[in-house]
């Protein structure tokens, strides 16, 4: 996946840079809006204060402990697991040319407040869903889940993440015939990408996207996904996309974004793209090595004039993976999603396009570009082998937390409050009697005795944050 520049480029002039250092780094895919992916490291650190601030005024950015510096972090909602294999050879990133500079400072971005009913009200009017807004614990809800018609969920807190999905096709299918995207016609064509991103076009609007840079070259069976990447601060962004599913007949199936406007936070230093190139590299420097060399390959090397990556699967003699070399062929500076205080901001950040092999697909890479000098590491909770709350979300005095647990017990939600946090415990009752062992992502409902406000949620369990899903 290629990256533009953008047309108001502020990298700054291209300049050639010394050889950079390497080292090893793991990745993380993201999904990105309908289900286009990038990939996605952590940096050493990141955050956003209150209003708009200059450098020297802003607080230290502290990014959740889950993407800390000193290896690559939990992935948040929207991750899709195993790819690439966690447990795959390192990466190493080496720049084919000369880097940018970029600009000096960059602000921080992040959504607060709520989302009110008119705002949903537009969006499904454009989705074409009847009916008013009602409310569904914290969340807003158009339509009908469970008979025929169209289901749209948008929570009520900010970022107000939405998802939209056509419950049951238009008309039956045909006993004995697959039938696609709900359409009730079997295997049908994909429309063009000028006719998604036209049906597509009324749905951006309500969302506060019509001006976003458009994709549509992606394909779900017989859907066109048309993905838009706004620019936020004249800065192209990541992990802020939405992700439009339009079905062969032209209309919008399905899809899933962010409702709450962004606003602008603390202003901070910025580094350049070599310098957050070398931070990419040594962020992960021994991770699944203990620090020590990986030693000689159990497979055969490459002949002389291979190239390294033609064997990318190498397990050396001692059992750890060799690592596998990428090569970045762009920077953009840009803005990249991560979570503070366990709230979803946009942090500015280095948007690498690295090609796995020559000739190969393109990805972005990205690296946080806040100077280290007003990064803050967060503390790291001690391990915990109790229920760990992932997500959560909030409306007024209702709580919902989200967490893994298995169909062989039943859970329970408590909180603790205080004037800053509120604390999540959940207990395990194991039932009684035979029970297959199958875990899933389970929801319970909190009643606080004040609204949450601007608390921050923590896990009482690992005594991490937890972010708003």
């Amino acid at each position: 996946m290629s990256t533009e520049r953008p047309d108001n480029d502020v990298t700054g002039p291209r300049r050639r840079r010394p050889p950079l250092a390497v080292a090893s780094v793991a990745a993380a895919v993201l999904l990105a809006g309908g289900g286009g992916a990038y990939w996605a490291s952590t940096a050493s650190g990141g955050g956003a204060a209150d209003g708009g601030a200059a450098a020297k005024d802003a607080a230290p950015l502290t990014l959740d402990a889950a993407a800390a510096a000193d290896g690559p972090s939990t992935p948040p909602p929207g991750i899709a697991p195993g790819e690439p294999d966690p447990g795959g050879p390192p990466v190493v990133y080496r720049a084919s040319g000369e880097l940018p500079d970029g600009p000096d400072e960059a602000a921080v971005h992040h959504a607060r407040g709520t989302v009110a009913s008119a705002e949903v009200a537009r969006l499904a009017k454009a989705l074409g869903i009847p009916g008013t807004p009602r409310t569904e614990g914290t969340s807003w809800v158009v339509g009908d889940g469970d008979g025929p018609g169209a289901l749209l969920k948008v929570t009520k807190q900010a970022p107000g993440t939405w998802t939209f999905a056509r419950t049951t096709p238009v008309k039956p299918c045909e006993p004995g015939k697959v039938c696609a995207n709900g359409s009730g016609e079997p295997g049908g064509t994909p429309v063009s990408e000028r006719a998604a991103k036209a049906a597509a076009a009324p749905v951006l609007k309500a969302a506060g996207q019509d001006d976003a840079a458009l994709n549509a070259g992606q394909l779900i069976g017989d859907a066109r996904v048309v993905n838009a990447a706004p620019k936020v601060d004249g800065l192209p962004t990541y992990g802020w996309s939405t992700g439009i599913q339009v079905g062969p007949d032209g209309e919008v199936t399905g899809g899933s974004g962010h409702l709450k406007a962004l606003e602008k936070g603390d202003t901070y230093p910025a580094i350049g793209a070599d310098e957050a190139l070398e931070q990419l590299n040594a962020a992960s420097k021994g991770k699944g090595d203990g620090g020590r060399d990986i030693g000689g390959c159990a497979t055969p090397v490459p002949l002389e004039g291979e190239p390294k990556t033609s064997v990318p699967d190498c397990v050396p003699s001692n059992g750890k993976r060799a690592p596998v070399e990428r090569t970045v062929e762009d920077a953009v500076f840009g803005l990249a999603l991560h979570y503070v205080d366990g709230r979803q901001t946009l942090v500015p950040s280095w948007l690498f396009t690295v090609r796995q092999a020559p000739g190969g697909p393109e990805d972005t890479v990205t690296q946080v570009a806040v100077d280290p000098e007003f990064i803050e590491k967060p503390e790291t909770p001690a391990p915990s082998g109790d229920r760990k709350v992932t997500s959560y979300a909030a409306d007024g005095r209702t709580l919902e937390v989200t967490f893994w647990g298995g169909v062989c017990s039943t859970y329970t939600a408590s909180a603790e409050e205080s004037a800053g946090q509120v604390r999540i415990s959940v207990t395990e009752q194991p039932r009684e009697g035979a029970c297959i062992m199958i875990a899933k992502e389970l929801t319970r409902t909190v009643t606080l005795e004040k609204p949450l406000g601007d608390r921050t949620v923590i896990d009482a369990a690992s005594g991490a944050t937890v972010p708003r899903g």
